[in-house]
């Protein structure tokens, strides 16, 4: 297994990318396009909020991206949770994981910035 990326935005654009490889190779049901959709968008709202974040316009908008960050990757979570797939359980296995993952840094980021 690849380190992950110590760059905050270049791990969330990776899982962002990441999460539309799998959805490329998922089978073609009527609820995995729904539930794809949703994946899509939420994987690359992480990235974006995250890029968002660093450029914020001062403190209280910072802490909002990554609050924002924090919930996209929530929904990731459940997305993956919820998206039906054959062959591919162990790569979402561990887009779940990784999921969570950015979840606890967004969390562990939005504490110590409310903190100071």
């Amino acid at each position: 297994m690849e380190p992950k990326p110590s760059n905050l935005e270049e791990r969330s654009a990776e899982f962002a990318a990441e999460v539309r490889q799998l959805v490329r190779g998922l089978p073609r049901t009527i609820s995995n396009f729904e539930d794809a959709k949703q994946l899509i968008r939420a994987s690359g709202s992480v990235a974006a909020n995250c890029i968002e974040a660093n450029e914020a316009l001062g403190e209280k908008d910072r802490v909002m991206k990554f609050r924002i960050c924090r919930k996209e990757a929530k929904e990731c979570e459940l997305w993956l949770r919820l998206v039906r797939v054959d062959e591919q359980a162990p790569i979402r296995d561990g887009l779940r994981q990784e999921a969570h993952e950015l979840k606890l840094i967004f969390s562990s980021i939005v504490k110590k910035l409310e903190t100071r």
